[in-house]
Order: C-alpha cells, then sequence, then structure tokens
C-alpha cells in the first residue's frame, strides 16, 4: 500500500509518501515539505500567532492535496514540540481538523524518541547491540539507549536547534557571550540526563538522525546526499569542536554558503553544533554514525507492524 506520514515539526511541514508493506523496507516515493518555523512563531505569551496558524492549516492542506494526488491510502499526521507546547495547541488543533480535515496526533517528546530509536534499530539491525540515539529537532532534543526495539531509556529535552536559536541569539553573527551562555545552558540540561543513560553501560554504536546532525557531519567532510542513503556517514567530536567557533563567527549568509547547509537551516546550525558538542562530550563519544532513517520512519514502521501479513 501507499502510505503519507504528514509530519508538522518545529521546522518544518513535511508529508512523505511511500510505497510500503508489512516486512519490507518502505520505499520514499514522494516528499513534500516546507519551513513554517514553528518553533520561532511562538509570541510572548508561548502562543502559535494568527498568521502562523493560518499558515499551518494552509500547508497541511496543501499536503493533504500532494497525497491524494501521488496515491496515497493512509496519512499518518503528527505534530511535535512546537505544536505539543504551544499554549493554545486545542485551538490550533481544532482549526487544523476543522479546516482540513486532518486530526494530528501530539507526540510526547518521549514517543519522538522511542519512534525514532525503533527507525534507528531496523535500519541497523540487531547485530548492532547496544544504540545510544542522539536527534536534534527544531524545537526539541531526543536521547535514547537500548538493545530492543524498545529503548530502556528516553529522554526529551528542551534543546532544539531552532528554540535556542530564536531564544538566545538576536544578533548576527550572535554576541560571543550569548553563544557561551548558550553553551553553559546546553551543557547543563543534557548533564542532568546523563546517569540515566550509563547505568546501562556503554552503547556499541552511537548514531544521530536529523537534518542537523547530517549537515554537521557534511561540513565535516562526511559523503553528500546524492551519493545515497547507503554511504556510511560519521562525525567525529574533534572535526565538530574546530567548527564551533568558525560557526560562531560568521553570518547566517556565510554559513548558507557551506557545503550541505541550506538557507532554512543556516540560522540554527550553530546552536544545533553546540548541543551536539555537548552532548558528545558529556557521554564520552569520539565518533558517531549517521543514520538516514528517523521519526517519519519510525511511523511508518510501527503503523507496518500493525498491519495484517496476508
Amino acid at each position: 500500500m501507499r502510505l503519507g506520514v504528514l509530519d508538522v515539526g518545529s521546522n518544518t511541514v513535511h508529508l512523505l509518501v511511500v510505497d510500503a508493506h508489512p516486512g519490507a523496507r518502505p520505499l520514499p516515493a514522494h516528499s513534500h515539505k516546507a519551513d513554517l518555523r514553528l518553533a520561532q512563531l511562538l509570541d510572548p505569551a508561548g502562543a502559535i500567532g494568527a498568521d502562523g496558524v493560518d499558515r499551518l492549516v494552509a500547508t497541511v492542506r496543501e499536503a493533504v492535496e500532494a497525497a491524494e494526488d501521488k496515491g496515497v491510502e493512509e496519512v499518518l499526521p503528527f505534530a511535535t514540540s512546537a505544536v505539543r507546547e504551544a499554549t493554545n495547541a486545542d485551538e490550533v488543533l481544532a482549526r487544523v481538523r476543522d479546516e482540513t480535515g486532518v486530526d494530528l496526533k501530539v507526540l510526547s517528546g518521549e514517543e519522538e524518541a522511542k519512534l525514532t530509536f525503533l527507525a534507528v534499530r531496523r535500519w541497523f539491525g540487531w547485530s548492532a547491540g547496544k544504540l545510544l540515539v542522539l536527534d536534534i529537532g527544531g524545537g526539541s532534543l531526543e536521547i535514547a539507549y537500548g538493545i530492543d526495539e524498545e529503548p530502556d531509556a528516553a529522554v526529551s529535552l528542551p534543546l532544539g536547534a531552532g528554540r535556542l536559536t530564536a531564544a538566545w541569539f538576536q544578533q548576527d553573527p550572535p554576541d560571543p557571550s550569548d553563544v557561551k551562555a548558550l553553551r553553559r545552558h546546553a551543557r547543563a540540561q543534557i548533564a542532568r540526563t546523563v546517569g540515566e543513560f550509563t547505568r546501562f553501560g556503554n552503547p556499541d554504536h552511537v548514531v544521530a538522525t536529523s537534518k542537523t546532525f547530517k549537515q554537521l557531519a557534511r561540513l565535516a567532510g562526511a559523503a553528500r546526499s546524492a551519493e545515497g542513503l547507503y554511504v556510511q556517514r560519521e562525525l567525529k567530536r574533534k572535526s565538530l569542536e574546530d567548527w564551533v567557533p568558525q560557526l560562531a563567527a560568521m553570518t547566517e549568509q556565510e554559513r548558507a554558503e557551506l557545503p550541505g547547509v541550506s538557507d532554512g537551516r543556516a540560522g540554527q546550525l550553530l546552536a544545533g553544533a553546540l548541543v551536539a558538542e555537548g552532548a558528545m562530550d558529556l557521554f564520552g563519544v569520539e565518533t558517531l554514525e549517521i543514520c538516514p532513517w528517523a521519526l517519519r520512519e519510525g511511523v511508518i514502521l510501527r503503523r507496518l507492524d500493525h498491519l495484517p501479513t496476508s
């Protein structure tokens, strides 16, 4: 069957269409996305403003039309931290449902971490052993650890690249004192959770997903996305530590000119790099592997697990 997963994230609204069958690898058939940056559209009271809600409704409507055009039999719609934490979340969800017919499921941070972990486990297989998985989104950082498909520990922290950029950086390039302050803040948040994971022992593989990690790995010399999903990509902490001060000294436009960095993500890249560097340092990770599958694939895989096999 042809499935669509509609991801209303903190940065983008992304419809991923796949050809899916129980027991088989879902094959991407179409991708439709729009950069809304909902995490940066919250007003001082923490609500998504009227313009942001209007844009969200219009974007979801476009995604539904795209899914219909591509012959999608079922759409799996969900929203993450930007909608989850908005003070007017119920109102936003009601407008989307009333005007588009889409009933967005709001995932908790723990559910995000678990579904991302499932996708990574299926990608690497059982032989990969114990996995530590890191995922930096626009609104939150998810961390999960385990040896099975269900992680032994999973947490979500409010350390998304878009959220932090909006809250901490007011200048371009950012003031060095703001960079130092964000660095301290991110590390303090991550450090509170390290003990929840280290008690399980050292992982056999440390894996990262998300656009932020993929772009950081590309800066550090990883293969371009055009070279395919199955090329092994990794990010070394030493390379990341070398890049952080360079990114801090650049303007958003200068970052956008770097290899693999998109215009829409350039402004958030420094905040994401500070979180990534802090996580790798505090967890004692020298090298991590990049997984092409993440939350959207996890949602699809979970749905396939509940389909009849015949």
